[in-house]
């Protein structure tokens, strides 16, 4: 009898010990495998494919890079050809969509839609040059400043603190004064002389917070040359602030060489632009205010795809945006 007990007891001590059928076991489930960690570019990309932003921006660059570059896409009309008997500020034609005649003419008698496809391959060129130029310059100043430190960081600063406080609009009106000729080169030449300290200045700061890293003081301590440490591990890190500032900037180069041709001392005839027919309209905005809107908007465009593109770059590589 004692023994028929222990074995009751013990059935119903594994019956409580074993679930059942209709329970489910508490266990702790760790999920899915996590994959392999993406790079802070890999994941930059994916926020600016999902960034309206982005996606709008990116668009409306595309359209103006592809004008620039393929103007005959877009218009047959030469964008110097005038004729002031029969076009002479002839308002424009909106039931002809792309034709010469769709934006007017101007005082000239000069398609104004003609100018306006031609022109963007100037304001752009100077744009994306001047903006290369002051982040190769500026990306050499601010590595080699921020890197050795000591004296040469001290006599890098300064310089760059002199040239910084130089207003910008009126040191390139003092620099395209002594030249005869105002080309495009010489326009780019001029921004990209006082554009630089900005960005050399974000660079600087980058390099000193990076330098401290660990991979550097490992990299240094195993004898890695100080070309390599600055190029290799130093370059690749720092290059987020940088082509954030870069891209926000590349808009205001755009509205800098507008507005020196609108004040007569950018570029000049015969070169195409659109701060040239903002000048030219000017004196017509009670007649043909046309003349002088149309370039005027179009200013407008491509430096605001310029600063929501910046703005898009620096939401995805900021981590502090997120």
């Amino acid at each position: 009898m004692p023994d028929k007990t222990a074995d009751m007891e013990k059935k119903t001590e594994e019956k409580a010990v074993m679930p059942s059928s209709t329970e489910v076991p508490l266990t702790l489930d760790a999920g899915p495998a996590p994959g392999k960690p993406r790079s802070l570019w890999s994941d930059a990309w994916h926020d600016l494919r999902r960034s309206p932003l982005f996606v709008v921006s990116a668009l409306m660059i595309l359209f103006l890079i592809v004008m620039a570059i393929w103007p005959s896409l877009f218009t047959d009309a030469s964008p110097r050809d005038s004729d002031l008997k029969n076009h002479f500020l002839q308002h424009p034609n909106w039931t002809h969509f792309f034709q010469a005649d769709w934006f007017g003419y101007d005082l000239q008698g000069r398609s104004i839609y003609a100018r306006v496809v031609h022109g963007a391959r100037a304001s752009i060129a100077v744009g994306v040059v001047v903006t290369l130029a002051v982040t190769i310059i500026g990306t050499i100043v601010g590595m080699v400043a921020g890197y050795f430190g000591g004296w040469v960081d001290s006599v890098l600063s300064r310089v760059t603190d002199v040239f910084f406080g130089v207003p910008f609009i009126v040191g390139a009106m003092v620099i395209l004064t002594t030249f005869e000729e105002r080309a495009v080169w010489v326009v780019i030449l001029a921004l990209a002389f006082l554009g630089w300290t900005q960005i050399a200045r974000v660079a600087r700061g980058a390099v000193i917070t990076i330098k401290q890293s660990d991979y550097v003081v490992a990299a240094r301590a195993l004898g890695a040359s100080t070309s390599r440490i600055m190029f290799k591990h130093i370059l690749p890190n720092a290059m987020a602030p940088i082509i954030v500032v870069a891209t926000i900037a590349l808009g205001g180069y755009i509205g800098a060489e507008a507005t020196l041709s609108y004040l007569g001392i950018g570029l000049a005839e015969p070169t195409v632009s659109w701060g040239i027919d903002v000048a030219s309209g000017k004196d017509q905005l009670r007649n043909a205010p046309f003349v002088l809107m149309i370039p005027s908007v179009m200013v407008a465009i491509t430096v605001l795809s310029f600063l929501m593109f910046g703005d898009a770059v620096r939401n995805a590589l900021d981590p502090k945006m997120r």
